[in-house]
């Protein structure tokens, strides 16, 4: 798999960008559930007001907190008091129309502090305006209240009958009572059993108030923040929006550039493939590989980034977000569902993963069978044997579509059985954070909060998993796709080329040369030389498999020698470049082979810039010109893919006229003439014999009429030369081209 991620390497800009979105998504989603918590906690439940150190308060409030706090000059140093005295007109009248109260007393305004200072003041004054608040309001101050009058002589009794038990208070600590001091202690052992939570929200409740009394309209404070913490809400969620969007845009272009570069690697590395590595790869794998595998790769690739970078950044900064909503009393619920998801996911991997590995293979046996029928339907016409055939396609796609179904079947069972999790989760969450909102150790939005991040944990895990169970399928389809690119070519090009010697043109010698196929027992061919010169034809006869295609296939380089040499104008034609060799080479395989397009592009095929005249002159000498001119198009007709709609005679013609308009200097016709009649095969050779005046010519025939004419005739037997010379030579002195000619011509044809 690494192999191939690193073709990446040509996307790294977009790879980067990618990440780097990424993170950034990540870091919005994560903040996210802050802003539902805050709309909830402060905004909601807390009226906007986000702290327990006002930004207003009233100088004899300030007075009654001091007293019972500790931290006086703390406090203090962080405010700054203003008055009718201390302030410019101008300056007093904006903070009257902000503060009306200011006209009855004097007031503290909050200095600029920092989020860590604003926290330190807020915990230092949050038992004190707690206090303060109890002491002033509600049932508990007017059962102190009662309680302390109770306690009093009736002159005192009668005095304070009107105060509030603040007041009371107030006064016992300027005489120093000791009742005073009994009735703070019991208050200060009282809080210290409250939590944190709750002790700030009694707090945020006086300041509240505070604000009231100083003439701040809360209700606009309240909306102000809620619309405020809102926007910057939107805000987040569009920036988490807008880089989903880049991301799935740039990963959608990363995985095609992916898939491009491999196509055309594997293509490119299948156009060097020589026979032998053909037959290590059938055709149907090999589309397979450069199809469905890629795509495979695409998928993955398209997913991959979000898991690699942005799962586990969700999944771990979610799971710290968590423990510092909670105060780590819920954190064991993210344990419960990443267990469960891990659990779950394992059972399924397993059961599934054996067949992924076998999903491929399926596929390449029913691309092969696909092909065969399609390509023999003649034959398999011809022979009756449709049914067969059906038989054998619905066999290799039922078990293709029976392993498709059994994982299937285990991957959708996967996503409810996880969705069930999730849902569960859900209520467990919402079922604790209740009885914690109960017991004032959490808030709502704290419950809200931590569901969104247990969501997320969740989800992020999800998508681990759903990447987990695509990477096996990837792998193997990676796999298969080294197994192309790393396949060693038996046939290279040399390091230091040598060129073709110019004043040997046309010259093809074998030396000793023998052959055998790669993983064969024995030698194809064995201790073959001749030399084949220019202005001569060099025809090579024999039975079937006595090796006639296999000893043309090597002078282009087919096939390597694995004995001998074999020399090109002179020149051992492993020292050349393929490109060199070929470019002299005219070479008309044994089944003739069209391209979809016209039959101009077919005859022009070795030089699309060709002249009319040449590629005309070479259906002429071809005997192409007769059903080219009956057509309406001529030139222009179409040719059907693989040359389906020609006859085999047209199509050999049209292969030979191929070679001639590429002028070689060499010409190798592998039984290229089997499919003319006997009035078109002397037409064309009679032709063919002009335009080679100075070319060297190389035929492979099955007809003894082909070649009677042949400057020199090379006869094979079982791969080893049996006779070599001219028909006369041969028909004196070798007895295997003898019976080869008796079983086609009689005597006085012959002769």
């Amino acid at each position: 798999m690494f192999k191939v991620l690193k073709n990446l390497n040509k996307s790294w800009v977009s790879v980067v960008i990618i990440i780097l979105l990424l993170i950034l998504q990540a870091t919005a989603d994560l903040n996210l559930p802050d802003y539902t918590s805050k709309i909830v906690n402060v905004g909601i439940q807390q009226g906007g007001i986000e702290s327990a150190a006002p930004e207003v308060i009233r100088k004899s409030t300030m007075d009654d907190v001091l007293l019972f706090s500790e931290d006086d000059e703390d406090i203090l140093e962080n405010y700054t008091l203003i008055s009718q005295d201390n302030l410019e007109q101008k300056e007093y009248e904006k903070y009257v129309e902000d503060y009306p109260a200011l006209e009855d007393e004097e007031l503290y305004i909050l200095d600029s502090l920092n989020e860590e200072e604003i926290d330190s003041l807020s915990s230092k004054m949050a038992k004190p305006l707690m206090i303060v608040q109890t002491l002033t309001t509600g049932e508990t101050a007017e059962q102190l209240k009662q309680s302390m009058l109770s306690e009093m002589p009736v002159a005192l009794r009668n005095q304070y009958q009107d105060s509030s038990a603040l007041d009371i208070i107030t006064t016992m600590l300027e005489i120093q009572s000791d009742d005073s001091n009994e009735i703070l202690e019991e208050i200060t052992n009282q809080m210290n059993t409250m939590t944190d939570s709750v002790i700030e929200q009694a707090a945020i409740t006086a300041v509240k108030a505070e604000y009231q009394a100083v003439g701040i309209n809360t209700d606009d404070y309240q909306s102000n923040y809620i619309w405020w913490t809102g926007l910057q809400m939107l805000g987040v969620a569009f920036v988490s929006m807008a880089a989903a969007v880049c991301i799935m845009f740039l990963s959608s272009r990363v995985a095609a550039k992916l898939g491009e570069t491999l196509r055309d690697k594997i293509f490119k590395k299948v156009l060097g493939f020589s026979t032998s590595e053909f037959k290590q790869f059938s055709t149907a794998s090999l589309i397979t590989r450069s199809t469905n595998d890629i795509q495979q790769i695409q998928m993955l690739i398209t997913m991959l980034f979000r898991v690699v970078v942005y799962a586990p950044i969700i999944g771990i900064g979610g799971f710290f977000k968590v423990l510092a909503t909670s105060d780590n009393s819920m954190a064991w619920i993210i344990g419960v569902a990443v267990g469960s998801i891990i659990l779950i996911v394992g059972l399924l991997f397993g059961i599934a993963m054996p067949k992924f590995k076998k999903l491929q293979d399926l596929i390449d046996k029913l691309n092969l069978v696909s092909r065969e029928i399609l390509t023999g339907l003649p034959v398999i016409r011809a022979f009756h044997t449709e049914k067969r055939e059906e038989k054998r396609f619905e066999d290799a796609n039922k078990n293709l579509m029976k392993t498709y179904m059994f994982v299937n079947k285990a991957m959708n069972l996967m996503m409810p059985v996880l969705m069930l999790v999730m849902n569960s989760i859900s209520l467990l969450t919402i079922w604790v954070g209740g009885h914690n909102v109960d017991a004032g150790i959490m808030q709502v939005g704290d419950i809200m909060a931590f569901l969104q991040y247990t969501m997320q944990i969740v989800i992020a895990f999800l998508m681990i998993s759903i990447i987990s169970i695509m990477l096996p399928r990837a792998s193997v389809s990676a796999k298969r796709i080294n197994e192309v690119l790393e396949t060693e070519n038996m046939i290279k090009d040399p390091v230091e080329p040598k060129h073709l010697d110019s004043n040997k043109k046309g010259y093809v010698e074998f030396k000793n040369v023998s052959f055998r196929y790669p993983d064969a027992d024995e030698d194809m061919l064995t201790d073959i030389s001749f030399t084949a010169e220019p202005g001569k034809t060099t025809a090579i006869i024999g039975s079937t498999g006595s090796g006639k295609s296999t000893l043309v296939n090597l002078i282009p380089r087919f096939y390597d020698v694995t004995g001998g040499e074999l020399l090109v104008d002179d020149v051992n034609v492993k020292d050349v470049t393929q490109k060199e060799l070929r470019n002299v080479i005219g070479f008309v395989p044994q089944k003739g082979i069209l391209f979809s397009g016209t039959i101009e592009s077919n005859i022009k095929y070795s030089n699309e810039n060709m002249s009319d005249e040449q590629m005309k002159l070479a259906a002429e000498i071809a005997q192409a010109t007769e059903f080219i001119e009956q057509k309406p198009d001529k030139y222009d007709s179409e040719i059907a893919q693989g040359g389906s709609n020609v006859s085999g005679g047209q199509k050999q013609r049209l292969s030979i006229a191929r070679a001639v308009a590429k002028d070689p200097e060499i010409f190798v016709f592998d039984d290229s003439f089997s499919a003319l009649d006997y009035k078109t095969d002397a037409k064309l050779r009679e032709a063919l014999k002009e335009k080679t005046e100075n070319k060297t010519v190389i035929i492979v025939a099955q007809r003894i009429n082909t070649i009677l004419n042949a400057d020199q005739i090379i006869v094979l037997d079982d791969g080893k030369i049996a006779g070599k010379g001219t028909h006369e030579e041969l028909m004196k002195n070798c007895e295997v081209y003898r019976q080869i000619a008796l079983s086609q011509l009689s005597k006085e044809e012959l002769e």
